[in-house]
């Protein structure tokens, strides 16, 4: 016990020394001098073991040098609850990731109802009234703002986000009962729905343009300048994506190839006949935000698609809560709304979410410590990927792993899903869209409370994509 007093002490006397030593080379005007300069290079020792790793970096991605061979192996693919659901969606080089996920809660319950095969509805469709409603929330936010200077903050914003193809729930939830559905082979995906850069740029300038317009015009005529505007806007995007139908005929086949029906439908029509849920009052949407007080409601100014549609509200919930509410949708073979940090300790290949995948301590000789309340305030996570929760592995009464199927195509990680141990939902899980019957009734009642407004540039809310 002594010997180890008198090690601790030697460690600490030798630590307090440095840092002296660190502090007296400092430069009290905050730059790097030059006897600074010589202390930090002490910081790279050169040693065989420093020597190897920066060797094979040369060459060699980080992620690959810093992969724990330790947890090589696939995670087991068992799970205990899982719902029925067929076929996965692929988004491509787009930000649509909310959309997918929000149609794939849905067509899981088609599927199931109506004994389908792997039915998809056209994200395209939908996409195509998502990016005028878009267009028409920007215009409009300029005219209700074109008083304040434009150095304003939420007139730099809305400048800096005119249009983007990223979202959330309630996008899904306002366009689809606006608007309606239609199935994919009614309004196919084309190459700018596939990869949306290049038609969100064009679309962009011709939106700040028009922004400018409606700045500088008389108060009386912005309304009908804002209506010419979005007939520009509307040809750019039927000559990108194509006209959505206002009328269709379709059969609709189970999975024996067996004819369910043949109508002549709408996009409103078909979605009350073979959907009919009300989205927009049926759906909880829950948060774990560990920087924000837990059971309480919290709204995000300018966070929605439709400018006569709703901003986002939550309930901001502790992760134990949320998973209570999971299991009990999973088990009851309802699928939901799920978003996260997926880039954070992902094997894309296997396709799993696991702390352990990576150690990125042991390659640079250093530590990670940050809880996810710190990351989350220094900007260092995030939600940033919305896919479809699915699966739940429980064992002795609690959850071990969680699945979700991706739209990444059917190719992409565990046969186009991705696997999630329970310590990693725990760190980068942030979003979860739950039907209304799965939530108990005293967290329910907490949703007449009067929201806390956010501003749209809070981190924590950056649309999925």
């Amino acid at each position: 016990m002594q010997r180890r007093t008198i090690i601790l002490a030697a460690a600490i006397a030798l630590f307090v020394g440095a840092t002296a030593s660190a502090q007296q080379k400092a430069d009290p005007k905050g730059g790097i001098s030059a006897d600074m300069l010589k202390e930090i290079r002490k910081g790279y020792e050169g040693t065989a073991a420093d020597k190897a790793i920066k060797n094979a970096l040369n060459s060699t991605a980080i992620s690959v040098l810093a992969a724990n061979s330790e947890n090589i192996a696939m995670i087991d693919t068992h799970f205990s609850d899982r719902v029925k659901t067929k076929g996965i969606t692929d988004q491509k080089s787009s930000g649509r990731c909310w959309l997918f996920s929000g149609l794939n809660v849905l067509r899981a319950k088609m599927i199931d109802k109506y004994d389908l095969g792997a039915f998809t509805f056209s994200q395209n469709y939908v996409f195509f009234y998502d990016q005028l409603e878009k267009a028409n929330l920007f215009l409009q936010g300029v005219i209700d703002t074109r008083d304040k200077s434009f150095d304003d903050r939420e007139v730099d914003w809305l400048f800096a986000n005119p249009i983007g193809d990223g979202g959330q729930f309630t996008g899904v939830a306002n366009l689809i009962m606006k608007y309606g559905v239609v199935p994919s082979d009614v309004m196919p995906e084309t190459l700018c729905a596939n990869s949306t850069g290049q038609m969100r740029t064009q679309i962009a300038t011709k939106l700040r343009e028009d922004g400018l317009k409606l700045r500088e015009a008389k108060a009386k005529d912005c309304q009908a300048l804002k209506t010419e505007m979005l007939k520009e806007i509307y040809r750019m995007l039927v000559i990108c994506l194509g006209e959505p139908p206002v009328e269709f005929e379709y059969t609709m086949r189970n999975s024996k190839d067996e004819v369910i029906s043949t109508k002549t439908y709408t996009p409103l029509s078909f979605y009350k006949e073979y959907v009919g849920e009300d989205l927009n009052n049926g759906y909880v949407m829950l948060m774990n935000d560990p920087c924000r007080e837990y059971y309480k409601v919290y709204e995000i100014a300018y966070d929605r698609h439709v400018y006569d549609g709703c901003n986002w509200v939550y309930l901001n919930l502790p992760v134990d809560k949320i998973k209570e509410i999971a299991i009990a949708s999973i088990k009851d073979n309802t699928a939901m709304y799920f978003s996260c940090d997926v880039g954070k300790f992902s094997d894309r290949q296997k396709g799993t979410l696991d702390l352990r995948n990576f150690d990125y301590g042991s390659l640079f000789g250093t530590t990670f410590p940050m809880d996810k309340k710190q990351r989350v305030m220094t900007h260092a996570s995030g939600s940033s990927h919305a896919m479809t929760l699915i699966a739940v592995d429980i064992k002795d009464g609690k959850p071990v792993k969680w699945m979700v199927e991706n739209s990444w195509g059917a190719a992409s990680g565990y046969k186009g899903n991705m696997i999630m141990t329970d310590e990693w939902f725990n760190e980068y899980m942030f979003r979860l869209v739950v039907e209304n019957k799965y939530v108990p009734a005293e967290l329910k009642g907490m949703l007449s409370q009067k929201p806390i407004l956010l501003p749209a540039w809070d981190p924590m809310f950056l649309p999925e994509e």
